[in-house]
């Protein structure tokens, strides 16, 4: 596991400020790294080695227990400069999150304390063949003194990079001596026991250096303290599924800004004007500032979006509920907001770009399309027009937003 060298952030101000240093220096070589495919070691060395892992350990274990408006703002600047690695660490606070909700206090003494230390937590959630994704066959099965996880799981981002694994198990056997009851339980496994092999095949056309290949499990060892109950995180109002799903907003809202950013430099020092508009540089083409505005205001609704949303979890998370979950049902829906519009700037934004760049703008060279490859990819994780669908059940049928942890 990563050794204990990784630096404390103290401040919400100081997160964000070495999150903008990180990024800064991770723009310039992002559109070569998603080219090349040259998986992103160095940079999340950096990350880990910067302290912002660790930005949501509790203070009661040494961290600066940061907000998720923090942790989302982290996102996306990280996001605007390479959404690869912006990705790269969302189930690792997802999972930090699940740690402090549902973990024993041995349990987050150690992989807090591990984390601080600048370990990386990686999901093994996803699989494929059944009915739809909450059908879980991996595995967890008492053996002696120990359990067994087998199974395979897809779309492991940063398995790559990872010192611990967050699996996904099914525990259907409780009267076998384990003395846990059955259920689904999350499993922080080293990444290098024996039985895991972590297999680097991800082919998405997006998105492309997150590690998110498949991981699989033949007889990995396991002992109960590593195993926590996934349910106990998603009972009552912990807001859990809106923490997760902030991040992902996170994610495509610093997509859209990249995007845009690009278009703007593109166009101010390559694109040349259309000859209709009788001037001479493309910036000073009326119709081209008038599309650049429609394109501000989508971005900066996107951010606004984001914003709202964050303080809306960081509420629902800290504030006593006044009941019937509603601090939770109202961040849960803010967050379906803040999706639904990051979801269209990051697909629309990107897309544009070529617009507003033209012919030029399309050379497989420069790799302007990772910004759109990397919104379609990403956008796909879970369908927008559920949020949809809960926001009008709400408004029309005051009926609260599901408690999963994809909402």
């Amino acid at each position: 596991m990563t050794a204990a060298t990784a630096h404390r952030i103290t401040s919400a101000t100081e997160a964000v400020t070495v999150a903008a240093e990180l990024a800064r220096e991770f723009a310039p070589a992002a559109a070569v790294r998603d080219r090349d495919r040259e998986l992103p070691y160095a940079q999340l060395d950096r990350l880990a080695s910067s302290g912002l892992l660790a930005i949501t350990v509790p203070t009661a274990f040494g961290g600066a227990d940061l907000g998720p408006s923090t942790v989302a703002e982290v996102v996306r600047l990280l996001a605007v400069a390479d959404p690869n690695i912006a990705q790269i660490p969302h189930s690792h606070f997802v999972y930090l999150n699940l740690l402090r909700l549902a973990g024993t206090a041995p349990q987050q003494r150690e992989f807090f304390g591990a984390v601080l230390g600048g370990a990386r937590i990686a999901n093994a959630q996803s699989e494929r063949g059944g009915r739809t994704i909450t059908n879980i066959s991996t595995t967890v099965r008492p053996v002696g003194h120990e359990f067994r996880i087998d199974g395979t799981k897809y779309y492991c981002t940063g398995s790559l990079f990872a010192d611990l694994l967050a699996v996904l198990t099914r525990l259907d056997d409780p009267d076998a001596g384990s003395g846990l009851p059955a259920g689904e339980y999350i499993a922080f496994l080293p990444a290098r026991t024996p039985g895991v092999r972590i297999v680097d095949d991800w082919n998405g056309l997006g998105q492309r250096t997150t590690g998110s290949g498949t991981v699989e499990f033949d007889n990995a060892r396991v002992r109960s303290e590593q195993l926590v109950p996934r349910a106990k995180a998603l009972a009552g109002p912990t807001a859990y599924g809106a923490y997760a799903q902030l991040l992902h907003a996170a994610i495509d809202t610093g997509i859209a800004r990249g995007a845009l950013t690009a278009a703007t430099e593109f166009v101010r020092e390559q694109a040349r004007p259309w000859f209709e508009a009788g001037v001479d540089r493309a910036i000073d083409d009326p119709l081209l500032i008038q599309r650049f505005g429609e394109l501000a205001v989508t971005v900066v609704t996107a951010e606004a979006a984001l914003a709202a949303a964050g303080a809306a979890v960081d509420s629902a998370i800290t504030t006593p509920d006044p009941g019937e979950h509603t601090l939770a049902a109202q961040a849960s829906l803010a967050v379906a907001t803040a999706k639904i519009v990051a979801d269209r700037a990051a697909v629309d934004v990107s897309s544009t770009l070529f617009e507003v760049g033209g012919t030029r703008s399309a050379a497989a060279d420069l790799n302007l399309h990772h910004f759109w490859r990397n919104a379609r990819t990403h956008t796909l994780h879970d369908p927008v027009r559920w949020k949809y669908h809960h926001l009008g059940r709400a408004l029309l049928h005051n009926t609260p937003p599901p408690t999963h942890g994809t909402f």
